[in-house]
């Protein structure tokens, strides 16, 4: 089915009346900045620069043994809180309802607290956001972070999913459509490629008059830049 589409494709080339230049510079599909949000000693760093992670594989934690420790506090409390509960929930019409309503009262508050024990050790564990890879580490252990002043530690990226961020001239703003061909060369590449837009970002850049567009490809180092046509077909 590609090679049915990318033939249909080339086929338009031939008809066209129209190539729009632009340049265009390679980033990674997805990216993000990552950080501690709360404030600690960083314990263990279990990445470095060009390792590959999975979602959710931890990257780094900070000492937390009590974080740990009033987690298994609050643990234990909604274990013999539910007991009771459970308990008094057996003979709850031969029981004063104010009373069982301080009992169903604590087996709440135990289970508000194991979440918020929970959601505090949570903080103290910084995990991948996607599967990715890290280019960028600014830990070590021993290092202290500040919940009150955030700073990124970790860069991660798709591992192979890039985009190419298109710069077109904005008067061309009502021919660019997604779906469009795309023929480009990447700086230091003789190799011609072809792509499809896959999407128009819905405003110009009011600094450089630009109309800026996506083409979903795969492999290339992000931070390169190249420049390329998109094929306007022939009007029927």
């Amino acid at each position: 089915m590609k090679r049915i589409v990318l033939s249909l494709m080339l086929a338009m080339i031939a008809l066209r009346a129209e190539e729009i230049y632009a340049t265009f510079n390679v980033e990674a599909k997805r990216h993000a900045d990552l950080a501690f949000t709360t404030t600690g000693i960083v314990g263990k760093v279990y990445v470095d620069i060009a390792s590959a992670v999975k979602k959710d594989a931890v990257l780094a934690s900070l000492e937390n043994s009590d974080a740990k420790a009033s987690l298994e506090i609050a643990k234990t409390a909604l274990k013999y809180a539910k007991r009771d509960y459970e308990r008094q929930l057996k003979v709850k019409k031969l029981v004063d309802e104010a009373k069982f309503d301080q009992y169903a009262y604590k087996y709440e508050h135990a289970k508000a607290q194991v979440a918020l024990q929970q959601a505090l050790y949570d903080k103290t564990v910084l995990k991948a956001p996607f599967d990715g890879v890290i280019y960028e580490k600014k830990v070590e252990a021993g290092d202290a972070v500040s919940g009150a002043m955030i700073r990124t530690i970790f860069k991660i990226q798709s591992i192979k999913a890039r985009k190419l961020v298109l710069d077109i001239d904005q008067k061309y703003w009502k021919k660019v459509k997604p779906g469009l061909l795309f023929r480009y060369h990447v700086d230091g590449d003789a190799k011609a490629y072809t792509g499809t837009i896959a999407r128009v970002y819905p405003y110009a850049d009011s600094d450089n008059r630009k109309l800026h567009a996506e083409v979903e490809v795969e492999g290339f180092t992000p931070g390169l830049f190249g420049t390329g046509y998109i094929i306007i077909p022939e009007s029927k």
